[in-house]
């Protein structure tokens, strides 16, 4: 009864819960706080979004023969801060609007090893020796820079698809066929292939990996909810101590700075071999010295820097795999994000937008040559919900900050110097932290049902097997055609694209109700925008551009631009949000019962 009771309290009292958030807020999502608070809290999402963004660039040094070559490490690294902050910049004042940081993504990188694994890309023998190697050679120039220019082509055609489907409102109609059960095995084997890369950099000394792994364990899970006194400056009390929950906001910058300094002082210690073969000297951190020294303290990314991209149809075809699974999963960070900056949920026009922004930043991305795209950080949006702090202006310091750190060729020159073993431990931690994100979809699905069973179990099964068996016996994929083979080797070897399909066609063809799929619980979470309030005001184009000028009823009908009901009386009697009578969605009624429960 009491739970009832607290039900038609809340639809008798609409929007009192909206506003209990947004006042929960620091700074709503419209706010701009102080030009130095902006400052700061933009470094500390630069900080929170630095695992991922430094890791892609590492996972991929070695298939692009580069695990030898730091300073050309640290090139990737800054060139993948540098266009993170155009996207992001991008997103926030042209895209979904909304304060989500955007930067290089987990879902290019299978599609990305499995086109370097084709025999037409693997490394020669003497790049893999480091004594063999001349990094400086034109011969070494041009066996990396022709992978990472196919890389580029791949991407750069394939984001393409992402664009024409953003824009084109294509989105939409597609995530009606798209549920938990094909969203599940995609995005938990984004990284469940890559334990050999994790094993292999954390096997160079078990020992140092084993510590980094135990610091990020215990900041982030045992520590979390320990504050720590920090000063700060204030308006009213200007110097003053605050408490701050470090542990929390960065527990990966944290362990990574710790086991970094304790391997620095065992190699001045001579604790690790000098000896090239023996076992732990690549955990040393003076082989990588030089790097800091050679690297530029200004740096300039541009387009087209390692040459003309060329192009694969199996590389295109591996990469959109990567694309549909990107738009998936940012389509949930959309939600995610306007639900802990006390917004209204998206509507489909902002969606729209944001896809096919993303779209344009991954074509980007291929354009400079970070060999990733770009995607929604998801990391980011959990650091919303710690600070409570959803101001777009603090977003916006935050893509400025990626663009300085982009320049400065020091910076992304130091984090390529960090020992091999110190960067496996962080891969033990986040790639099984993104596996979980994956199996997490499975919460609206009936796992009661033989049927889902059957769909998650055999989808995530054939996802790790028919990869590895194509691995080993490539020469039995011959239709007679090159292209075809090359196409099938590298999606079958995607185990990302076989789970995520196999998820797909087994759940939209065996028959199964709604809410034994979990369709129902997820649409709930997904359902579109059928709140007026604010929606204007935080999804419509800045500066004015579609409700004072460019205004005219034709453009009412691209799928990405702002429709005046959004804002106005005519979507209240739509869809009966007319305030005054008190009314409201049958939608809206849904999603506070849920925030209730909560």
């Amino acid at each position: 009864m009491k739970d009832q009771d607290k039900k038609q309290n809340r639809q008798a009292q609409p929007h009192s819960h909206r506003k209990t958030d947004v006042q929960q807020l620091a700074y709503s999502i419209t706010d701009v706080p102080p030009w130095y608070l902006c400052i700061f809290l933009g470094i500390q999402h630069y900080l929170t979004a630095l695992g991922g963004l430094v890791a892609v660039p590492l996972i991929l040094a070695e298939p692009l023969c580069l695990q030898h070559d730091p300073l050309t490490q640290s090139y990737l690294i800054s060139t993948i801060f540098f266009v993170s902050g155009i996207c992001t910049l991008l997103q926030v004042f042209l895209g979904v609007r909304l304060p989500i940081l955007q930067g290089g993504t987990f879902t290019f990188v299978a599609p990305s090893l499995a086109m370097l694994s084709l025999p037409a890309w693997k490394c020669p023998e003497w790049t893999l020796n480091a004594t063999q190697v001349n990094v400086s050679s034109p011969e070494f120039i041009d066996e990396w820079q022709k992978r990472i220019r196919e890389l580029q082509g791949a991407i750069m055609v394939a984001s393409c698809v992402q664009i024409i489907v953003g824009f084109s409102g294509l989105i939409g109609f597609l995530m009606r066929f798209i549920g938990p059960l094909t969203i599940a095995p995609t995005i938990t084997l984004v990284t469940l292939p890559l334990f050999d890369s994790a094993g292999s950099n954390a096997g160079i000394h078990w020992g140092i990996s084993a510590m980094t792994t135990f610091f990020i364990v215990l900041f982030s899970q045992y520590l979390k909810n320990i504050p720590v006194p920090v000063p700060v400056y204030g308006q009213v009390k200007k110097c003053h101590v605050s408490k701050l929950y470090l542990f929390q906001i960065f527990p990966v910058l944290l362990a990574l700075s710790i086991s970094w300094i304790i391997s620095y002082v065992l190699t001045v210690t001579n604790v690790f071999p000098s000896d090239p073969s023996a076992y732990g000297y690549l955990a040393r951190t003076d082989i990588k010295g030089d790097v800091m020294s050679q690297a530029p303290w200004f740096l300039i990314p541009y387009p087209g820097r390692w040459g003309v991209p060329t192009i694969s149809l199996a590389g295109v075809f591996g990469i959109i795999a990567g694309v549909i699974s990107s738009m998936v999963e940012s389509v949930g960070d959309y939600h995610a994000c306007a639900r802990l900056v006390g917004a209204p949920p998206p509507p489909k026009h902002a969606i729209n937008r944001g896809i096919g922004i993303e779209g344009i930043g991954c074509l980007l991305a291929g354009a400079w040559g970070t060999g990733n795209g770009t995607t929604s950080y998801s990391e980011n949006i959990g650091a919303l919900g710690i600070t409570r702090v959803g101001s777009r202006m603090v977003i916006i310091a935050a893509g400025c900050v990626l663009l300085l750190m982009g320049i400065f060729g020091k910076i992304g020159a130091a984090f390529a110097t960090i020992p091999s073993p110190v960067i496996g431990g962080m891969f033990l931690v986040m790639f099984g932290v993104i596996a979980a994100v994956g199996i997490s979809n499975l919460q609206y699905v009936n796992m009661n049902s033989s049927r889902n069973l059957f769909v998650f179990g055999f989808s995530i099964y054939c996802g790790l097997t028919i990869p590895n068996w194509v691995n080993k016996n490539p020469e039995l994929i011959q239709t007679g055609i090159v292209q075809l083979d090359q196409i099938i080797q590298v999606l079958l070897t995607t185990g990302m694209f076989v789970g995520g399909f196999l998820g797909f066609v087994l759940d939209n063809t065996i028959p199964g109700s709604q809410e034994e799929r979990g369709l129902i619980a997820w649409n709930q979470i997904h359902e579109d925008s059928e709140d007026a309030r604010n929606v204007s005001e935080i999804y419509n184009f800045p500066f004015g551009i579609g409700t004072k000028f460019c205004t005219a009823s034709w453009l009412w009908r691209i799928p990405f631009w702002p429709k005046p009901e959004h804002g106005g009386e005519a979507m209240g009697r739509e869809h009966g949000l007319n305030e005054e009578k008190g009314q409201i969605s049958m939608g809206e009624r849904e999603k506070l019962d849920i925030d209730t429960k909560m």
